[in-house]
C-alpha cells in the first residue's frame, strides 16, 4: 500500500512539474492565432489625419524627364479627375520594390497618376526614371522634405487617392501591390469616379 501510493505521488509530481510549462505553451499558441488573426483582418495603417479634408497646397518645380513640358507641379492643376499621389524617393528600397507594378497603372484612365520624389538629388531621381520606367504624368521635387510633412508622411513610399474636388479619399504607407490595389484602393477609385 505504501509503495502503491509513493509511486502514485511522484507520478502525479512529475505532471504537476511539466503543468506550468504545458499551460504557457497552450496560451502562447492561442495568443498567437489570436494577433495572426487580427493583423490579417485589419487595414494595419495609422489613423489618417487629413483623411476627408482638402489636399495641401503644393506647388513644386517638376523634375523634367521625357516629355514632361510642365516646369511646376501644382495639385490645383488635377482637380476634376481622381488623382493618386505618390511620394517616392531613388534610395529607398521598398519605391524600387513596387515601381514594377506601378508602371502598370501609369495609363489607367480612371484616374491621374503623379508623384512627389522626396528627399533626393534630382540626378538620381532622372537616373531611378530612366532606369526602371516612368509612370507618372508628373513628379514634383520635394528635396527638402517641406511638401512631405505638409501631406503628413511617415516614410516613403505613401499613396493618396484624392478626388475630383482635391479632397483626401485614402492613404496607403507602404508599396502598393496588385492585391491590395485591387481590393482596397480600386474599390474606392471606382466610387469617387463616378
Amino acid at each position: 500500500m505504501i509503495v502503491i501510493h509513493s509511486w502514485t505521488f511522484r507520478r502525479w509530481n512529475v505532471l504537476l512539474c511539466f503543468l506550468p510549462f504545458t499551460l504557457f505553451i497552450g496560451l502562447a499558441i492561442i495568443i498567437f492565432i489570436h494577433i495572426n488573426n487580427t493583423f490579417s483582418e485589419v487595414d494595419n495603417q495609422p489613423p489618417n489625419a487629413l483623411a476627408g479634408k482638402q489636399m495641401p497646397n503644393t506647388i513644386l518645380p517638376a523634375l523634367s524627364y521625357g516629355d514632361t513640358v510642365d516646369s511646376i507641379f501644382d495639385v490645383k492643376n488635377f482637380k476634376d479627375r481622381v488623382t493618386l499621389i505618390n511620394f517616392w524617393g531613388s534610395w529607398c528600397f521598398s519605391c524600387r520594390e513596387e515601381h514594377s507594378f506601378l508602371m502598370t497603372l501609369s495609363n489607367n484612365p480612371l484616374f491621374d497618376f503623379i508623384s512627389i520624389n522626396y528627399g533626393d538629388t534630382e540626378e538620381n531621381a532622372l537616373r531611378f526614371l530612366g532606369t526602371f520606367g516612368n509612370p507618372f504624368r508628373i513628379s514634383g521635387f520635394d528635396p527638402n522634405g517641406r511638401a512631405a510633412i505638409n501631406w503628413g508622411i511617415y516614410g516613403v513610399p505613401e499613396t493618396f487617392i484624392v478626388n475630383k474636388e482635391g479632397i483626401i479619399l485614402h492613404r496607403h504607407i507602404g508599396p502598393l501591390t496588385p492585391m491590395l490595389f485591387k481590393n482596397k484602393l480600386m474599390p474606392i477609385i471606382i466610387q469617387s469616379s463616378r
